[in-house]
């Protein structure tokens, strides 16, 4: 398994912004230094759901303060942006990381349709725009002389420059949330990136994504490769015991949920339906022993996350994004980190 560290910090309290950042950097170095494999990146703007707001910003004060580990993004709004721009951002990164870098897409803001409306559009012409905007991206990565006449974007120039470091451009994921979206990406090839829910129900996804692949006719390297890519995003938090994790952690995580809730239904305009999200399990909700058919979170003893993981395991997870969201202080978020790579990883290393 590899294991990666998502940096979602959900900071509400705008006084504290600029130490929240410095923090987040501290702690690239940290994971990086603790052996673990990627840093993901999000992106959610004005409220405070990710303090950071501008994950391409972001992210280049981290590729320039890590030396190893995979950048990845978990995800870029696409429809938000200008693709030709995220094109020359996306390979000035690639070539400052040295090749490490991962462009994972979306349409984005499932539950946040204010984020569109704040940039000016709408949820529904994101939506439309998705399949263009990867088109115009790609072909501006890898193609010289570019003249593109689409629905949504009509360009033409020279080049992007500079060119991206991995050739013929960096791997480019999709996040899929139901089943549709995973057949899609699966019978075009593409790798794919899942929000965790229970470990069976993260299986079943993988399962799907395999299965459609190969009736599709991809070889089994291909496929192989592909599952390889495959990334899943979970909360995670450790303590010395399950009961210090979960109180640390659960409270903290419920009132988050509920604060951006209020969020949600002060400024998502009505004509925009967002998707319902389900409130976070709370303590009544985690046995003694982890339960693969229940939506909890990577949240503990090392023992317990230890079970958890053998589960995610059994059933095909292989890359994990892990993120406590912030939530809890930087001593604990420090503690968490280390328990996890020292008294964790270890065990679910190849070989």
């Amino acid at each position: 398994m590899r294991f990666g560290h998502f940096f979602y910090p959900m900071k509400f309290d705008d006084s504290q912004d600029h130490r929240e950042i410095q923090d987040c950097l501290e702690e690239a170095e940290l994971v990086e230094a603790l052996g673990f494999d990627a840093i993901w990146f999000a992106e959610h703007y004005f409220t405070g759901e990710c303090v950071y707001g501008d994950p391409l910003v972001f992210a280049s004060a981290v590729a320039v303060k890590t030396h190893r580990v995979m950048l990845g993004f978990g995800i870029i709004e696409l429809p938000l942006h200008n693709p030709v721009r995220v094109a020359m951002q996306t390979a000035l990164l690639d070539n400052l990381t040295q090749g490490r870098l991962v462009v994972g897409t979306a349409k984005g803001s499932n539950y946040n349709a204010f984020e569109y409306v704040g940039f000016g559009t709408d949820p529904a012409l994101g939506a439309a725009q998705m399949e263009e905007a990867e088109q115009l991206l790609i072909k501006a990565w890898t193609t010289d002389n570019v003249d593109f006449r689409g629905e949504h974007y009509r360009v033409s120039f020279p080049s992007v420059r500079p060119r991206p470091y991995q050739k013929p451009h960096p791997p480019l994921a999709r996040a899929c949330i139901n089943r549709e979206s995973i057949i899609e990406m699966a019978r075009m090839g593409r790798p794919i990136l899942l929000r965790g829910r229970s470990v069976n129900g993260t299986g079943a996804d993988i399962a799907l994504y395999r299965d459609t692949m190969a009736e599709s006719g991809f070889d089994n390297e291909t496929i192989e490769r592909n599952l390889d890519q495959i990334w899943v995003w979970r909360e995670m938090h450790l303590a010395e015991t399950d009961d210090q994790a979960m109180d640390e952690f659960l409270p903290a995580n419920l009132r988050a949920y509920s604060t951006m809730q209020e969020y949600r239904e002060r400024w998502n305009p009505k004509e925009f339906p967002m998707s319902y999200q389900a409130p976070p399990v709370q303590r009544d909700g985690y046995a003694e022993h982890p339960d693969a058919d229940a939506a909890e979170n990577l949240v503990g003893s090392p023992r317990r996350v230890a079970e958890q993981l053998d589960q995610m395991r059994e059933v095909g997870i292989r890359n994990l994004m892990l993120t406590n969201r912030g939530l809890v202080d930087r001593e604990q978020t420090h503690r968490s980190l280390k328990l996890l790579a020292e008294q964790v990883m270890p065990k679910f290393r190849d070989g």
